[in-house]
């Protein structure tokens, strides 16, 4: 930054970086309790995305109970939450067959009744609607880029993101300063392995007292369905094939609208084999025998992933710093067997509100919000993440054919008895350290996409409506260039070719010589190669405001 151009600074009383489910709940409780109160408080809510929920997949199944304590009246204003689970299923998939588990064989937690199959893109951007309705300023195509310390090692607010760059790296005549947003408090709500929060995490050591957090990559696919094919409310889950049994992950299936259906497949990211392919592993779910008559003579309409964290209980850091908390996702909310997080993200939102509240009436700024981080485990969020905080490590620990039933019996033994044989398991090393070398690992050879059922991946990107300005610097850091192809390369056959959902990554011939290339323009923004990286040496920055996937009007 050029030393003879200061920024402009702006004051709120609040900052919410990220507008998904728990940045917009967070903003929504905390206007709510100001507006009960007879008070005003300038709250801003700022947004990577070129719109609200632009970057957030549709087809999910949620429970309410985030959205009910949120704005109970959400039926009667006309949320966009009208699909109710009818019929609930879950597979378990050999290669050429699969078999129905029965649903009274299963405990509670992996019930779907009185859940609701959603566009999660169309619930955020009414969820937006309401908070700008409150008064609550949201500004899309604004990332954050940096957070602002004080004297005291307190969270003053964030910086946001320098504009008209080009990759060299030299200002263009679009060159804009990016801005100062201070605040009170500055709460991340960014999802999983947020730039922003990493930094925070970092910055405070905020994992010093839990396990690592774990990961999946999920793959989403939103297809058009003939209607004889559709079956509205249907809501499957599936696991085994096409993973072997030391792999965890599985599919869903959900059926929502008007002939929708949202097709998934997640990979937990601790997979050992270097030669695994998460994006070609979802295509080959779609081919099962199961799976494949569901979308016979269909259209797929939009294509995205994400990284999940999958940690739960154990791998929750420490929330709250001076200045801040982490909310949703990126604190590690989502509950893995249940596949759902939004509930949750919502949930935190809420709790964290009401201590941003209570602070900010008491006349402080700047310290730390110990109300919050003293109360979710015993609230409604520690109740959802408790009893199902041994099925990551009892999966991992054990394979498939054991680790699942091992979870079953625990969660059983939970709700019968509120005990566990097994008590609190560890996850052991981080997800990242997990790959085993390439010469001890059998390579996997996956059919090429037939361009009907399976597709390869920039057909994918082409159809997530992704896209970065072309001159824009590479928002993918690495820390050093050598390391693709001297260590990465020999040791675990480069990697980033295979989990990268974008083709972002790849190893090309040079006059005989291998060359690690970086198409940035392709990212969509999952995170996993901040994840998996096996050196650590990629990182993700925010690109450019309003670059990435948009994914809004599916």
């Amino acid at each position: 930054m050029d030393e003879q151009i200061s920024c402009d600074i702006i004051e709120c009383d609040v900052v919410i970086i990220g507008a998904g489910p728990a940045g917009l709940a967070t903003a929504i409780s905390l206007a709510q309790s100001a507006q009960n109160a007879g008070q005003t408080l300038n709250i801003m809510v700022l947004e990577k995305a070129a719109s609200i929920g632009g970057q957030i997949l549709s087809g999910a199944v949620i429970d309410p109970i985030g959205l009910n304590t949120l704005i109970p009246n959400w039926r009667e204003l006309g949320a966009p939450v009208e699909t109710p689970v009818t019929d609930d299923e879950f597979l378990y998939l050999t290669k050429a067959s699969g078999i129905k588990l029965p649903n009274f064989g299963l405990p509670k937690a992996l019930h779907n009744q009185g859940n609701y199959i959603v566009s999660l893109s169309a619930l955020t951007m009414w969820l937006g609607e309401y908070a700008q309705n409150l008064g609550i300023e949201i500004f899309a195509g604004f990332p954050a880029a940096g957070l602002i310390y004080g004297e005291n090692n307190e969270i003053l607010g964030v910086t946001t993101q320098d504009t008209g760059i080009n990759k060299a790296g030299e200002r263009t005549a679009e060159f804009a300063l990016g801005v100062e947003i201070r605040a009170k408090y500055t709460i991340l709500a960014e999802g999983a392995r947020g730039s922003l929060t990493k930094q925070a995490i970092a910055h405070y050591d905020l994992e010093k007292n839990c396990d690592p957090q774990k990961y999946g990559i999920g793959f989403k696919e939103v297809w058009e369905v003939p209607a004889n094919q559709h079956k509205k409310g249907l809501v499957q889950h599936a696991f085994g094939w096409p993973l072997d049994n030391s792999t965890g992950g599985g599919g869903f299936i959900y059926h929502y609208g008007e002939n929708l259906v949202s097709v998934g497949y997640v990979v937990h990211l601790n997979y050992k084999n270097p030669y695994l392919d998460p994006f070609k592993e979802f295509q080959r779910f779609k081919t099962h025998p199961k799976i494949a008559g569901t979308f016979k003579d269909a259209k797929r309409l939009s294509y995205g992933a994400r990284a999940l964290t999958e940690g739960g209980w154990q791998s929750v850091p420490k929330l709250t710093f001076k200045g801040g908390a982490l909310v949703g996702c990126g604190a590690g909310f989502m509950n893995l067997p249940r596949i759902k997080g939004s509930h949750n993200a919502i949930l935190s939102g809420i709790e964290c509100a009401n201590a941003v509240f209570e602070v900010l009436t008491a006349g402080r700024a700047h310290d730390e919000l110990t109300i919050y981080e003293a109360n979710w485990r015993s609230g409604a969020i520690g109740r959802d993440l408790f009893p199902v905080r041994n099925a990551k490590p009892l999966w991992s620990k054990f394979g498939t054919a054991l680790g699942i039933p091992l979870t079953g019996l625990d969660l059983w033994t939970q709700q019968l008895f509120g005990m566990s044989f097994f008590g609190t398991q560890k996850h052991g090393k981080p997800d990242h350290e997990c790959l085993e070398l390439a010469a001890n690992s059998a390579k996997i050879e996956y059919p090429a996409p037939d361009g009907v059922l399976t597709f390869d991946r920039l057909s994918s990107v082409y159809i997530s409506n992704t896209a970065h300005g072309e001159d824009q610097p590479a928002h993918l850091k690495l820390k050093d260039a050598n390391i693709p192809i001297a260590q990465n390369l020999p040791l675990y056959a480069e990697p980033a070719q295979r989990y990268c959902p974008a083709g972002v990554y790849e190893v090309v011939e040079e006059n005989g010589t291998p060359k690690f290339i970086i198409n940035a323009q392709n990212c969509i923004h999952c995170k996993t190669c901040d994840i998996k990286d096996p050196a650590q040496n990629i990182t993700w920055t925010t690109p450019e405001g309003g670059g990435g996937p948009n994914y809004v009007g599916t």
